[in-house]
C-alpha cells in the first residue's frame, strides 16, 4: 500500500522567491502553527505559562492583520487601474465624434483648392459646423443663450455698449465669442454687446423769436 507523499515546509531560500505579502503571511502562519503547537504540549501541564497562551493569540491576530493588509494593497491596485481605464474610456469616447468632423474639415479644404464655387464652399463649411455642434451636444457641452437674452453676468461678459432703438437696454444685442457649458459648469462666458436702449435725442436749437436778443440789437438798443 503506498503512503501519502509528507507535505514539506517551504524551505527559507524558496520564500525569498515569493511575493512580500505571500512570504510574511506564510512566516506568521508559521508563528501560528509554533505557538499552537507550544500551547497544546502544555494543556495537561496545571503550571502552563499564561505567556504561551498570549503568544499564540497574538501571533493569530498578527496573521489576520498581514492577509487584511495584503487585500487592501490589492483593493488599492484595483481601484487605481479602474479609475485609469475610466479616464482612457471617457477621453475616447469624447474624442470620437470630432474625428468625423476632422475628416470633414479635411475633404472641405480639397474641395476649396480645386474649385472657385464659393456657394458651395459656403454650404460644405455650414455642414461642417452643424456636424461640430452635434460633436458637442454629444459630449456633453451646449452653446449659451445670447443675443435677444437678458444680459447674464454669470455667463456673459459684456465687451461693449451700444445704443438701439429697436433693443430694450440690458438686453445682448450682439455675440462676439460664443459660450459653452458642461453640463451644469461653465467652460467659457459668451463674449457680448449689450444694448444701451435708445441713443439720447440732440437738443433743438432754438426757435426764431423766441425773445433771446441778437448783439446786433442790442447795439442798437445801445
Amino acid at each position: 500500500m503506498s503512503q501519502k507523499p509528507e507535505e514539506k515546509e517551504p524551505r527559507t531560500h524558496d520564500r525569498e522567491n515569493l511575493p512580500v505579502e505571500e512570504a510574511a503571511a506564510q512566516t506568521a502562519a508559521d508563528e501560528v502553527k509554533t505557538a499552537a503547537e507550544t500551547a497544546k504540549d502544555a494543556e495537561g501541564d496545571p503550571g502552563v505559562n499564561e505567556l504561551e497562551k498570549v503568544k499564540a493569540e497574538l501571533a493569530e491576530t498578527q496573521n489576520k492583520l498581514i492577509y487584511l493588509q495584503a487585500d487592501y494593497q490589492n483593493y488599492r491596485k484595483r481601484a487605481a487601474k479602474d479609475i485609469s481605464d475610466a479616464r482612457v474610456y471617457g477621453a475616447a469616447n469624447a474624442l470620437e465624434p470630432f474625428i468625423t468632423v476632422y475628416d470633414y474639415l479635411n475633404m472641405a479644404r480639397q474641395a476649396a483648392e480645386k474649385s472657385d464655387k464659393i456657394e458651395q464652399i459656403r454650404q460644405g463649411l455650414a455642414m461642417i459646423l452643424d456636424q461640430y455642434m452635434k460633436a458637442f451636444e454629444e459630449s456633453g457641452v451646449s452653446r449659451v443663450e445670447t443675443v435677444g437674452k437678458p444680459f447674464d453676468p454669470s455667463v456673459h461678459e459684456a465687451v461693449s455698449h451700444e445704443a438701439s432703438d429697436q433693443i430694450p437696454e440690458g438686453v445682448v444685442l450682439k455675440e462676439w465669442a460664443g459660450g459653452y457649458r458642461f453640463g451644469e459648469r461653465l467652460l467659457r462666458p459668451a463674449k457680448v454687446v449689450v444694448s444701451s436702449g435708445p441713443a439720447p435725442k440732440p437738443a433743438a436749437p432754438p426757435a426764431a423769436g423766441s425773445g433771446t436778443k441778437t448783439d446786433e440789437a442790442k447795439k442798437k438798443e445801445a
